[in-house]
């Protein structure tokens, strides 16, 4: 009886041991980050992918993550799950002991709580691709701990505050595609190794602080200046008096040449003296000419100024010359050649003195809005870097000047000098696809629906076979930025051509985002080239995501990868931009172009498809509608080379497979 009563002993010990464990284990449980984690799903809309059991653990969580007690939780990842709406307070606000936050990629808006300031040990946090508004969170400056912070693609507005500098750890800021305003604040963290402000409407000069990141990193600002950009100076200077006796880099105007030759007469004249028996001698030589019944004429400077009458060019050439050069050699040489039939009618010094306007700063170089005195509106696009001769790049204009399709830019005019290059093209008022896709997502935003942009799909995939297959010619640097809208939303190609103009070296990040993969190895482009690109710029259509920002998520893929990974895991409705979701009854064409677009930006450069064929597809999407006639398949899948369409065919397109 009493080893019984031993061994009951024992095992009344071992029961004891383990309910003191499993209750320790319960205690455990971070009860007061569960409760705020699930107020916070009861309190935002979110797709059924979040699957908390109040049951369950919250260490075992989709997108949790505890420490090694499971006593805290220090990760929240719930990317593109679906939130809507403004973060509530007293929910994640509660998660002191949070590392890692990642809530990209859902419609979230409004601004931050302010209980976000507690979260004191935050090391990365991702907001991008949310509709987040208001200014810069002023809770994020008190968050000293933070690596990593990504607020791009959201509405954000104001000025960047000067307290991001309390960050001091920061390696990584991305604020790019917002609407920040103002000037850029003194970022001086020595650790800051990624930084973006692209696309944004900053201005004022780029601090010195920051002039260490490329260019990219601060593009789509129209008013920034300096550092990795142009200097901030003006374009269209005013024409100088001053004298000179070598000839001047600066593009030659009449006004100039007028008082450059009276100051050659000045210095050649020795004393008022001869000037004095100059003028007698001009006088005697009128009156004989009007007695002999002559009408009397001016005698000619030694530098001979001619005008587009006067040297009988065509009627849209005109040309202006430097007084010092001398010969009529340098007057030819110094021109605005202009293509086109004479549609416009300016010479290079109205050009110069048009008031201009900076449209944006690319990476071919600036293109200015310039409205002339007799009010004719024109882009001119200042280029940078060119390296090739002047004979190749004559060479080159004469090809791009012949080129004339609905869907393409015409280039109207080209000058060219030793130290400017210059093209004109026609001004688009409706802007580029880039800023009616990326433009602020706020209120007030009017959304680019599904047919507009199938139709800005379908009209650039003309514009790009026309080029491939009449031109003979690779556009060499598709993007959003470089398809400009028509009144009718029809996509026209801008910027054609103009890769050949800066050489083999050129750097693939002039197409940052776009460029195919042979592009980064080769830094040539081909037709092929160019299809991956398209097939880029139509999932930046699908998806609303820009594929030149910093990157796509924490570990910075392209957008190609991206739709891959989503539609990989079965996700495909994640893939398209929110603002296509109301178009329920478009979801089969929306995944038809998507497939296109995902054959187009093959890795093998020979599985893509041709540009005639892209062309079929997309228009075989849409076979059997008849609306405005844009849809409507024909056996040519581009239009004449006149810019003209060709008579519509209502005989259905020779199915193709994408």
């Amino acid at each position: 009886m009493g080893v019984f009563s031993k061994n009951g002993f024992v095992l009344w010990i071992s029961l004891s041991v383990m309910v003191v464990s499993l209750n320790r284990q319960v205690d455990s449980e971070p009860t007061q980050d569960k409760q705020a984690l699930l107020a916070f799903i009861s309190q935002v809309p979110h797709e059924n992918r979040v699957r908390w059991n109040a049951s369950d653990s919250a260490c075992d969580w989709v997108g949790v993550q505890c420490d090694a007690n499971r006593s805290s939780i220090y990760s929240l990842r719930l990317p593109g799950v679906g939130l809507v709406g403004q973060i509530p307070e007293n929910t994640i606000g509660k998660l002191t002991q949070l590392r890692v936050l990642s809530l990209r990629s859902n419609r979230l808006s409004g601004g931050l709580p302010a209980d976000f300031s507690d979260l004191t040990l935050l090391r990365n946090l991702y907001l991008q691709d949310n509709r987040f508004s208001g200014e810069f969170p002023p809770s994020l400056p008190e968050l000293s701990r933070l690596t990593r912070l990504d607020l791009s693609s959201n509405n954000f507005t104001g000025p960047i505050p000067f307290a991001v500098n309390n960050l001091t750890h920061l390696t990584g800021l991305f604020l790019q595609n917002n609407g920040f305003q103002g000037t850029l604040p003194s970022i001086s963290q020595s650790s800051l190794v990624n930084f973006s402000v692209a696309n944004n409407s900053l201005n004022g000069s780029i601090p010195a602080s920051l002039t260490r990141f490329p260019a990219s990193s601060f593009a789509g600002n129209l008013a920034l200046c300096g550092g990795p950009l142009p200097p901030c100076s003006p374009f269209f200077p005013s024409p100088a008096p001053t004298p000179k006796t070598t000839p001047t880099p600066q593009i030659p105007s009449r006004k100039k040449s007028k008082k450059l030759s009276t100051a050659a007469i000045v210095a050649i004249s020795v004393g008022s003296a001869l000037i004095f028996l100059l003028l007698l001698l001009i006088l005697f030589l009128c009156l004989r000419r009007h007695q002999r019944g002559q009408p009397a004429k001016s005698p000619k400077p030694p530098a001979t100024t001619r005008s587009a009458a006067a040297a009988g060019a065509d009627p849209g050439t005109s040309s202006s010359k430097d007084d010092v050069t001398g010969g009529s050699v340098e007057g030819e040489r110094n021109k605005l050649v202009f293509f086109g039939g004479g549609i416009y009618s300016f010479d290079l010094e109205d050009l110069l003195r048009a008031s201009a306007e900076v449209l944006g700063k690319g990476s071919v170089g600036t293109s200015y809005k310039a409205v002339l005195e007799e009010g004719t509106t024109v882009v001119v696009k200042r280029l940078k870097d060119v390296v090739v001769t002047k004979k190749e790049f004559e060479s080159q204009m004469e090809i791009l000047g012949k080129i004339k399709h609905d869907n393409v830019v015409p280039l109207r005019a080209y000058y060219y000098s030793k130290d400017e290059k210059l093209l004109v093209y026609d001004f688009m008022a409706a802007g580029s696809l880039s800023a009616l896709l990326h433009g602020s997502r706020g209120s007030g935003r009017t959304p680019l629906n599904w047919d507009n942009r199938m139709r800005i799909a379908l009209s650039t995939a003309r514009g790009l076979a026309h080029l491939h297959v009449s031109g003979k010619v690779v556009h060499g640097n598709i993007k959003a930025s470089n398809v400009l809208l028509r009144a009718d939303q029809d996509g026209c190609l801008a910027d054609v051509g103009l890769n050949l103009l800066f050489g083999s070296s050129t750097p693939p990040n002039r197409v940052a985002g776009y460029h195919a993969p042979e592009v980064v190895e080769t830094r040539k482009v081909t037709f092929k080239s160019d299809v991956y690109s398209f097939g880029v710029l139509v999932l930046e259509l699908l998806t609303g995501k820009s594929p030149n920002q910093a990157s796509l998520g924490e570990e910075g893929i392209d957008l190609p990868r991206w739709v891959q990974s989503v539609v990989r895991e079965e996700w495909t409705a994640e893939v398209f931009d929110v603002e296509l979701m109301r178009y329920h009854n478009s979801e089969e064409e929306m995944v038809q172009l998507l497939q296109i677009a995902m054959a187009c930006v093959s890795t093998v450069p020979d599985q893509r498809p041709d540009m005639p064929d892209v062309v079929r597809m997309i228009e075989e999407i849409n076979r059997g509608e008849t609306d405005d006639g844009l849809r409507q398949s024909s056996d040519e899948p581009s239009k004449g080379s006149d810019g003209h369409t060709p008579s519509q065919s209502r005989t259905p397109p020779h199915s193709v497979t994408p």
